[in-house]
């Protein structure tokens, strides 16, 4: 039976002519990744091949933006590298989307909203790094900062980065923030001791520490609310 290609299929179904007459909010994640790659290989057309990119990182968007280039050149035929730049420039692209609305969001309520504002920075980053939120008194964002960066299982951290921060910018708050790779949410000895050091010393400066957050994709630890600090 032979094998229709995207230009034969009903206009209606066709994900471009789909995205015109119905909206973009109608087509799946594989029809729109098909709208960016523009065709498939021999074997599949264009919607089938981002079906299965997808498959292979379980549909987990956060999971493509991770891949490489040469990942996605060596495990796809008809990927090549400027499909596989194109992939990773529109995933990243969405990212810088969500970390713009992310921002405006300036007022830290809860610790969902620490989640929210950080989520862009740490969701995809293959190794620890720790970053701090920096706060005035009507507990508005005045500033996020990068202080360390670590291994697959840990980060270094050097408190007098932080508190340097905190006496340029004059902060009222401060909020730790870091993640782990491994999906796991429970605190490591080294996260509960730099939680106690940094709030100890942040308080001799008339600084509180918020909280401090573990954060992994989907769900995160919050000391706050579970009575650590």
């Amino acid at each position: 039976m032979k094998k229709l290609t995207i230009q034969e299929w009903n206009p209606d179904d066709r994900p471009r002519e789909k995205l015109l007459t119905k909206g973009v909010e109608c087509l799946s994640d594989a029809e729109l990744l098909a709208i960016l790659i523009g065709s498939g290989n021999a074997e599949e057309n264009a919607v089938e091949l981002s079906k299965r990119i997808l498959a292979s990182v379980n549909n987990d968007l956060n999971t493509l933006g991770r891949c490489t280039v040469n990942e996605l050149i060596k495990q796809f035929k008809g990927v090549g590298e400027a499909k596989a730049v194109t992939i990773i420039a529109a995933v990243e692209l969405g990212l810088r989307r969500k970390r713009f609305d992310m921002d405006k969001r300036d007022i830290i309520r809860s610790s969902k909203d620490i989640y929210l504002l950080m989520y862009p920075e740490l969701v995809d980053k293959p190794h620890e790094e720790l970053w701090i939120v920096l706060l005035n008194n009507a507990n508005k964002v005045i500033g996020k900062k990068r202080i360390g960066q670590g291994g697959i299982s840990q980060t270094v951290a050097d408190v007098r980065l932080i508190l340097r921060e905190v006496i340029l910018s004059l902060a009222s708050g401060v909020i730790l923030c870091h993640n782990h790779p491994s999906g796991t949410l429970k605190p490591s000895n080294e996260d509960i001791h730099l939680t106690r050091r940094t709030s100890t010393l942040l308080s001799e400066l008339g600084t509180r520490l918020r909280d401090h957050l573990i954060l992994t994709d989907g769900n995160y630890y919050s000391f706050a609310d579970e009575g650590m600090l």
